[in-house]
């Protein structure tokens, strides 16, 4: 982050001191969305592994590590729990004595029954349960991106206890961040992640078991294969603990699932049958709504905080054009009494280092992605 020049005032962030408790592929993804959108005014990552921390602070993920609960805890005006599934509740059971009553908390776990009902017993006050709908096959701090979150649907699953407040702070975080946020009952949630995540990872594991039982099937597993097989590439406990977690949803979906290729056997009897089967299939995979983050162009982002006063988009576009940089994009990320934040896309990285310079100098906080 660079230093707002002597005599300037920065807008107030949402959050004052971020706690994310795991900082791993999402942990650490949320971590840099906090940072680089000026979310909160300092982020401080806790984990179990002293090495997962150290290389957290080595990469700028967060500003500060932590590798016991204590007092400092209190601090915190948010608290993400982002262990893996298995690990989630005793992690909350370590925390809790800790956390202010008035902090928000959210998780990011695949399965939210569990973590509810554990929250809610510990006297967890403003807890909503959360589930962003994204992920990578590569696991760890070290792949963790901001950008893993954008457009991405992210779940948020209150109970009957979760107080109105909490939950709109938490909508508006996740819009903050750049996701999506979807309301809905933690069961119902965890349903249908049995449905369209878990279902999909053993169904991919079965088909790789297939070839690992006949060499000669690996010579034939193309693009096809490959890609309906991806997530079989995922870290194995973190699988199984996920789907051991949810089981009971998973046996009613490997259910349907059955009964479904037990119709598409019969259907090969049945070309006309078989056929209407793909024509339903191909409509229903063409209709989902697929981001294809790699074929998007890279981003060039700088986020800037401005005060609370008149024509300060203004002032930060005509100084940037002066300069000869080029805006291709602007987001207004955030706005509050003490001021917000907007996000300029830009051209190249060299324009966001000579945009960053250019408003510095001019006694505003930046931060950059290029």
């Amino acid at each position: 982050m660079t230093a707002p020049a002597p005599g300037s005032t920065s807008p107030r962030p949402p959050f004052e001191q971020a706690v994310v408790a795991g900082v791993g592929l999402i942990g650490g993804s949320v971590a840099l969305g906090l940072r680089q959108r000026l979310l909160a005014r300092r982020v401080i990552g806790y984990d179990a592994s002293v090495e997962v921390l150290r290389e957290a602070e080595a990469l700028g993920v967060v500003d500060e590590v932590r590798a016991a609960p204590g007092e400092w805890l209190r601090e915190a005006d948010l608290v993400v729990l982002a262990a893996p599934m298995r690990a989630l509740a005793p992690l909350a059971r370590e925390l809790a004595p800790f956390l202010s009553p008035a902090a928000l908390v959210t998780d990011v776990g695949s399965v939210k029954a569990g973590i509810a009902a554990e929250l809610e017993a510990l006297g967890v006050r403003n807890f909503v349960p959360g589930h962003p709908m994204a992920g990578s096959e590569r696991g760890g701090v070290t792949h963790a991106r901001a950008a893993l979150l954008e457009n991405a649907v992210w779940v948020l699953t209150p109970t009957d206890h979760t107080p109105l407040t909490a939950l709109s702070r938490m909508r508006t975080l996740v819009e903050a961040l750049g996701a999506a946020p979807v309301v809905m009952p933690p069961d119902a949630h965890d349903q249908l992640v049995a449905t369209v995540s878990h279902l999909p990872y053993l169904a991919s594991l079965a088909l790789t078991h297939l070839v690992a039982r006949d060499e000669r099937l690996s010579l034939l597993a193309a693009g096809g294969f490959r890609d309906l097989t991806r997530v079989a590439s995922g870290d194995p406990r973190m699988s199984r603990d996920m789907v051991v977690e949810n089981r009971a949803a998973l046996r009613e979906a490997l259910a349907r699932f059955r009964r479904h290729l037990e119709r598409l056997e019969a259907d090969l009897d049945q070309p006309d049958e078989l056929l209407a089967a793909a024509q339903e299939g191909k409509r229903t995979r063409d209709s989902l709504p697929v981001v294809r983050r790699s074929l998007l162009p890279p981003k060039h982002d700088l986020v800037v905080a401005v005060p609370d006063k008149p024509n300060q988009i203004g002032a930060v576009t005509q100084a940037l054009g002066a300069a000869g940089v080029n805006i291709k994009d602007i987001e207004v990320l955030a706005i509050r009494e003490e001021g917000g934040a907007i996000r300029l896309g830009l051209e190249s990285p060299e324009d966001v280092r000579r945009a960053g310079e250019i408003l510095s100098a001019a006694g505003l906080e930046v931060r950059g992605r290029g």
